[in-house]
């Protein structure tokens, strides 16, 4: 099973419709959302947005979603639980 790219960090790029979290457009997160997408699909798709980040936003993107692949949770949403 291939994990979601979103990082909790919902907002979307007025100008090219990517989220700020996870660089991807609104019709790719509904096929994410597919149970008949593949994992595949998935893949492709995680190679295709990493592309769309550079610097900083790339870096944040793979170590909170690193974090989210070894222990179920985004990095912002660790940071929130731990606020409360």
């Amino acid at each position: 099973m291939i994990i979601s790219p979103c990082i909790s960090i919902c907002k979307n790029d007025p100008v090219t419709g990517y989220c700020y979290g996870c660089a991807r457009n609104s019709e790719e997160k509904i096929v994410w959302k597919d149970e008949k997408t593949t994992d595949e699909w998935k893949i492709n798709n995680l190679k295709e947005i990493e592309t769309r980040m550079n610097g900083w936003q790339l870096e944040s993107f793979k170590e909170s979603y690193n974090h989210k692949k070894n222990n179920g949770i985004s990095l912002y949403k660790k940071k929130l639980n731990e606020q409360k």
